[in-house]
C-alpha cells in the first residue's frame, strides 16, 4: 500500500479539546479537557490537516447539547466539532497535496483527518500582505454568511434601511460595512455603550444600545427609521425580534443568521409574540445556512476581496493565540465579553 507523502518534522502525537460534560447555561472550564492521541494517518484519499488558525462560533454552542440540529450533537468525550483554516502536512490525495491550505468543518484537534467530501472544504489563496487569519474572519466564512444573508436571502439593494442585531459580533460587524459599501443606510443593535460606540466607528448611520428597557428602545428604533426597516439581519433573535417586528416595512426581509439569545438557554427559549406581523407586513423571515447558496459563493468571495483592498472592508478581529486557548476565548465569546471575530492562531 503507498504510504501518504507527508511533511518533515511530523509530531508523534496530536492534541485534542474534547468535550467532558455537556454544559448548562454558559460553558465553563471544566466543559473541556485537553487530551493527546498518536497522531491519526490518512486513509487511501484523505489528508492529514494541521489546524493554523481556530474559528470560535456561536454555532458551536448548540452542537453541544444532546439534541438535534442541522450537524449531529457531539458526543461525550470526542473533540468539539469547529471550523478551522488549516495546512494539509500528509495526503493520499492527488487533487489535496502536502503544503495546500485549507478550510473546513473540522474538529478542535490541532491534526485531523479529512476526505475530499469533507463538510465545507475549500482552497485558501491568501493575497500577498493579508494575515492568513482574514481568511477565517472577514475574508472567510464570516464574511461569506454576511453577504450572502444580506445580498442572496436579504435581498438588500441601494437606499434599503438595514437593521443588523450584534452589530459588533464578527457576522455583525461585516454585514454593518457591506450594508455601508452599497449604498444602505445602516443601523446597529449592539450590547453597552462600548460596542455601539464601535458599531459608529464601523460606519452605521445609527447605533443603538440594546441593553435598555423596552421602552426606550422601542423609541430608539422609530427614531433611528421612522418609516420602518427594509432589512433586518438578525444574529440574536428573542426579544429584539419581538421589538423589530412591528417596526418593518411592508414586504420587508429578515435574514435568520443566529439566535444568540438562546443558545445558553436553549431548554427555555423566547417565546416570539409579534409573529402577526409577518402577515400585517408581508414580511420573508428566512433562516439560512452559508453553504445552501454554493452557487453565489464565488460572487461572494470577489466582493470581499475587492472591498477589503479599497479599504472598505475592515475586519474587526478577537484574537487569542496557542491550541489550549480555544475553549476560554469560546467562554469568553459566549458571556458576550468579545467583539468581532474572535480567533485562535495555533
Amino acid at each position: 500500500m503507498p504510504q501518504p507523502h507527508t511533511a518533515p518534522h511530523l509530531p508523534d502525537r496530536a492534541r485534542h479539546i474534547v468535550l467532558r460534560r455537556r454544559p448548562v447555561g454558559v460553558p465553563t472550564p471544566d466543559c473541556f479537557e485537553l487530551v493527546e492521541t498518536p497522531m491519526p494517518q490518512p486513509g487511501e484519499g484523505q489528508m492529514l490537516v494541521r489546524m493554523r488558525v481556530g474559528s470560535v462560533d456561536p454555532a458551536i454552542r448548540g452542537f453541544l447539547d444532546d439534541r438535534p440540529s442541522y450537524l449531529p450533537p457531539v458526543a461525550l468525550g470526542a473533540p468539539v466539532t469547529g471550523m478551522s483554516l488549516g495546512e494539509v502536512v500528509a495526503s493520499r490525495h492527488a487533487d489535496w497535496p502536502v503544503g495546500t491550505l485549507v478550510r473546513v468543518l473540522g474538529t478542535w484537534s490541532d491534526h485531523y483527518v479529512i476526505g475530499p467530501d469533507a463538510l465545507g472544504l475549500e482552497r485558501v489563496d491568501p493575497q500577498p500582505g493579508v494575515p492568513l487569519r482574514a481568511y477565517m474572519g472577514a475574508l472567510g466564512p464570516v464574511g461569506l454568511t454576511a453577504w450572502i444573508g444580506l445580498v442572496a436571502v436579504g435581498q438588500a439593494k441601494p437606499g434599503d434601511t438595514v437593521l443588523v442585531s450584534a452589530a459588533a459580533g464578527a457576522t455583525g460587524s461585516t454585514v454593518v460595512q457591506l450594508a455601508r459599501a452599497m449604498g444602505c443606510r445602516v443601523v446597529g443593535l449592539a450590547g453597552g455603550p462600548d460596542k455601539a460606540a464601535l458599531v459608529r466607528r464601523m460606519g452605521a448611520d445609527v447605533a443603538i444600545d440594546h441593553r435598555c428597557d423596552p421602552a426606550t428602545l422601542a423609541a430608539a428604533l422609530d427614531a433611528a427609521a421612522p418609516q420602518g426597516f427594509d432589512v433586518y439581519f438578525d444574529n440574536v433573535g428573542g426579544p429584539l425580534l419581538d421589538a423589530v417586528l412591528p417596526r418593518m416595512r411592508e414586504g420587508g426581509r429578515i435574514p435568520l443568521c443566529g439566535m444568540i439569545a438562546q443558545y445558553n438557554h436553549a431548554d427555555h427559549p423566547h417565546g416570539v409574540t409579534q409573529l402577526w406581523q409577518l402577515v400585517v407586513k408581508r414580511l420573508t423571515l428566512r433562516g439560512f445556512l452559508t453553504y445552501d447558496h454554493a452557487d453565489r459563493l464565488a460572487e461572494a468571495q470577489a466582493t470581499l476581496d475587492r472591498l477589503h483592498h479599497s479599504g472598505q472592508l475592515v475586519p474587526l478581529e478577537n484574537l487569542h493565540h496557542g491550541f489550549e486557548a480555544l475553549p476560554a476565548a469560546f467562554i469568553a465569546l459566549m458571556q458576550g465579553h468579545t467583539t468581532g471575530k474572535t480567533l485562535v492562531e495555533v
